[in-house]
């Protein structure tokens, strides 16, 4: 069975970020180019802060591919930090004999910001200085995954698996839902947005509540959606808890840095159904020979989500995620230092005002690195021939069902 793993290492103002992903086939085509372009789209969106204008992120990849194609062995991929050496300029002025490992004393950070990883990662690794937590738990290392999850998407590309997202909602204001949306247009206009809503009235107000509230020193958080088409009937299963396809995908996106809540389908609303309201009855048409993800059975709505059991069944996957409001605040909360136990104002941080488009980049990332997890798993191969040979028998299986 071929399991798909990867890892990520690094500060926020670390020399860079490191990461590498292990289970891909050999002859994938992969470039840096593949995977820049999705660390442009992460760094996009209204509300972001500074550290966009410093940081123009580009993957170097440093192991795992020769000529353009994979190998087989793992990918290893580097992304600098260009704020780092801002940072080591300032130390070698002030404190000329210090060493770029060794934390400037003005970087140092006593007081925990409510609603980050400050207080509790301090108390856990008896850290003094809150700099040592906030470093890791920042959402800069999320660059890292979305340059991971550009692999698993060019992986999935090879067997027409497409993967977007779009805004749903910032703080108060929120987009109609179209019934029957199509995803891709959808998708598509969403890429034209500030805000990448798909909505432009909703962008529009969207946009105006995101400069109130930095006017106010306040942030904002909001929903987006992740989908997946193209996926075959039958990934994930429903033998044990932790095979579920829902249970992993809930995991990654909760994974992701100030996410509160994830709903598959129509999820929530769901509960307040009758199940006359809430469930896919069941048709049937003969597929078009070698094209069916499903045997030829399909559903007229998609209140599922394209997932039961903890397996697809052919619809379109589609996930929800809630993000908070981000904890950094320019007017801060109250809270107390931890040196001292006095009450203080929280720390500042650069940040931004709101970072859920970027969030919903890097739920792209993290879907399409579960989903090719899964796919890996049920066809794995060592060679992309030898999986496309695998998915293909499959797909003439379940058509001839």
């Amino acid at each position: 069975m071929t399991k798909l793993r990867f890892l990520t290492s690094g500060e926020s103002h670390g020399r860079a970020l490191t990461g590498i992903i292990e289970g891909l086939p050999s002859g994938l085509s992969l470039s840096s180019k593949d995977i820049d372009t999705e660390l442009k789209r992460r760094q996009g969106g209204y509300g972001r802060g500074g550290r966009m204008k410093i940081e123009s992120d580009h993957a170097e990849i440093i192991s795992g591919v020769v000529m353009g194609k994979t190998i087989g062995s793992p990918i290893s991929i580097l992304i600098e930090n260009k704020d780092w050496q801002n940072w080591q300029d300032i130390m070698s002025v002030e404190l000329p004999e210090s060493k770029s490992e060794i934390l400037h004393p003005k970087f140092s950070v006593t007081r925990p910001r409510p609603g980050h990883a400050d207080l509790a990662g301090a108390l856990k690794y008896n850290l003094k200085d809150i700099r040592n937590i906030l470093e890791r738990s920042s959402a800069r290392e999320t660059a890292m995954r979305t340059a991971l999850g550009a692999v698993a998407k060019s992986f999935l590309s090879e067997f027409e698996i497409i993967i977007g997202s779009f805004v749903v909602g910032i703080g108060s204001v929120t987009s109609p839902d179209a019934e029957d949306k199509d995803l891709l247009t959808t998708f598509k206009r969403a890429e034209k947005s500030p805000v990448r809503c798909p909505d432009a009235d909703a962008s529009k107000k969207m946009v105006k509540l995101i400069d109130k509230a930095k006017k106010a020193g306040n942030s904002l958080g909001g929903i987006f959606e992740v989908f997946a088409t193209g996926l075959p009937a039958g990934l994930g299963s429903h033998i044990q808890w932790d095979k579920r396809l829902d249970a992993e995908i809930a995991k990654a996106m909760m994974g992701i840095q100030a996410i509160k809540g994830v709903e598959i389908g129509d999820g929530f609303e769901m509960a307040c159904n009758f199940g006359s309201e809430a469930l896919d009855e069941i048709y049937y048409k003969s597929p078009v020979r070698g094209a069916g993800l499903a045997g030829g059975f399909y559903r007229k709505t998609n209140h599922a989500g394209g997932l039961e059991g903890g397996m697809t069944n052919g619809m379109p996957l589609i996930v929800r995620a809630a993000m908070k409001p981000i904890p950094t605040q320019s007017r801060p909360l109250r809270s107390v230092d931890i040196i001292n136990k006095k009450v203080f104002k929280a720390a500042y941080e650069r940040s931004d005002i709101c970072a859920v488009p970027a969030a919903a980049v890097v739920g792209e990332a993290m879907l399409a690195l579960v989903i090719a997890g899964s796919l890996l798993s049920k066809f794995g191969g060592d060679s992309m021939d030898e999986v496309k040979r695998n998915y293909q028998e499959y797909l003439k299986q379940i058509n001839q069902f």
